[in-house]
């Protein structure tokens, strides 16, 4: 049952789709603790938040893409908010597919950012939700992870890593209370996509993703797709022959 007195904590705040999700919850009364390192973007969030109703909104500073002392910090951020209902993992980068492939240093940045870090704050936020028994663990994934493509293969193949692991943890939490579950955006027009044609009836808007992130975190399967038409493109695009597959600028 929602309640207003819900604890949030958002890891990435300033995100496209963790300021969306966030406002969702501000509307619900919720407490909120928001996450990230741009010290002047949070504290104007949650000013923001305030505004739209949110019990208590606050900020906490962290390098999250370094996952240094995971346990302690996130310890620390449940104290700050005085309890963990709902987590919303939702922060990461595209980065450079080609300049990716040339030089290992650009490839394990993405592949750090966007799998090792987001990782950890999962198993770390798991462990927390497990011992209270009950709440939940929303990550923001990626359709990119469905299957290795030549334009984003590295970026997707940290997302696919990160499917199996939240998808592992939802088994794990499977009848004992709590749930963890992946949401997997098509193209999102969010600052990440600047720079690409972001024209067309496939991209969606990060209020779109927010709303299907904010739901699952009450109900439904341990993974999402967002919007829920991408599940029916994936399976098609996961099932091409390689034939048919290889010819394909995707």
């Amino acid at each position: 049952m929602k309640d207003k007195t819900l604890r949030v904590i958002i890891l990435g705040a300033t995100s496209a789709i963790a300021a969306c999700t966030a406002r969702l919850y501000a509307k619900e009364g919720a407490s909120i603790l928001l996450v990230g390192r741009d010290e002047v973007r949070l504290s104007q969030m949650a000013v923001d938040l305030k505004a739209r109703g949110a019990e208590n909104a606050t900020v906490a500073f962290s390098d999250l893409a370094a996952a240094t002392d995971a346990p302690q910090q996130f310890a620390g951020f449940v104290q700050q908010l005085g309890g963990v209902d709902h987590v919303l993992l939702a922060y990461g980068i595209l980065g450079d597919q080609g300049a990716a492939e040339r030089d290992l240093v650009a490839a394990e940045e993405i592949l750090r950012v966007n799998f090792n870090s987001a990782a950890a704050w999962s198993l770390v936020a798991a462990n927390v939700l497990e011992a209270q028994g009950r709440g939940s663990l929303v990550v923001i994934g990626s359709v990119a992870g469905d299957r290795g493509r030549r334009a984003n293969f590295i970026y997707g193949a940290a997302k696919a890593g990160l499917e199996a692991l939240v998808e592992g943890i939802a088994h794990r939490f499977a009848n004992k209370g709590p749930r963890a579950v992946l949401i997997k955006p098509g193209p999102t027009v969010t600052p990440m996509t600047d720079g690409m044609n972001r024209k067309g009836a496939l991209w969606a808007k990060p209020e779109q993703i927010a709303e299907i992130a904010h739901a699952r975190a009450y109900r439904g399967a341990a993974i999402a797709y967002a919007p829920g038409f991408w599940r029916y493109i994936m399976l098609i695009i996961r099932n091409l022959p390689a034939a048919i597959f290889n010819r394909m600028e995707i």
